[in-house]
């Protein structure tokens, strides 16, 4: 099994993180990609990589405080909203 190098990663969720379904979470995920994901540790990268299969409308809803965000994905959200300028849920 090989493992994905770091710089690879990164691309690599970047990308995720600026195609999404929605544009208000391609802004707000590639804006957090651009700025704070190469300061994330592997566990971080770990949660952001399984963030990433959730729906956008999910997503938003966490982000925005709409709803509850799960509680393995808090430190996450709250990271992302910070960086959003929302509070979330």
């Amino acid at each position: 099994m090989s493992v994905e190098p770091r710089e690879i990663r990164l691309k690599r969720l970047h990308m995720r993180s600026i195609r999404r379904g929605i544009k208000e979470m391609d802004i707000i995920l590639g804006g957090f990609s651009r700025s704070a994901l190469a300061g994330l540790s592997p566990a971080e990268l770990d949660v952001y990589d399984v963030l990433l299969a959730e729906s956008d409308h999910d997503l938003y809803q966490w982000v925005t405080g709409q709803q509850p965000t799960p509680a393995r994905y808090l430190d996450l959200v709250s990271q992302i909203s910070s960086h959003a300028g929302a509070t979330p849920g």
